[in-house]
């Protein structure tokens, strides 16, 4: 069986500070891709990569907000983190998620609810690390964002 050699050369160009010049592109593709699929597949999918749909009520005006993001598997729940693509400021669906205890998420084809829980203290020591293993672009990311502590969220099945 021949395995997918796509995440690895996906983790290798995530490495790169160009591809961080190239978000805007990445995330209209992610939007195409998406609504082609009818929302079951984006960009990083067809990479072979984990991604899911955070769906959270906007704390503003508490309308729902739909993300496409990559995600980190932690057991059975999912780990996100506000990279933002390496920009000094937060991510504003990370602001919403901070501000909910709970949000719907898609996986390909399955939608679940989920708990919200902002990784703090030494538990977010040990989450970065997992993090960073899995997708070692977030430490150039950390490094182009001047060194913004990113905010990690675990999604927990309801």
């Amino acid at each position: 069986m021949v395995s997918n050699p796509l995440p690895a050369v996906a983790r290798r160009l995530a490495a790169q500070r160009w591809v961080m010049r190239m978000a805007p592109v990445v995330l209209w593709l992610e939007r195409v891709v998406r609504r082609v699929s009818g929302g079951k597949r984006g960009i990083l999918d067809l990479a072979g990569l984990p991604s899911i749909e955070i769906t959270v009520v906007g704390r503003k005006t508490g309308l729902p907000r739909t993300t496409a993001l990559l995600y980190v598997p932690h057991d059975e729940n999912f780990l996100v983190l506000g990279s933002n693509w390496g920009s000094v400021k937060h991510p504003v669906w990370s602001a919403n998620l901070r501000a909910a205890s709970t949000a719907s998420v898609r996986t390909k084809s399955e939608r679940l609810e989920v708990t919200v829980t902002e990784i703090t203290g030494a538990d977010r020591k040990r989450a970065w690390d997992l993090a960073v293993e899995f997708w070692p672009g977030y430490e150039m990311e950390y490094e182009l964002s001047g060194g913004r502590e990113f905010r990690i969220f675990e999604l927990r099945r309801v």
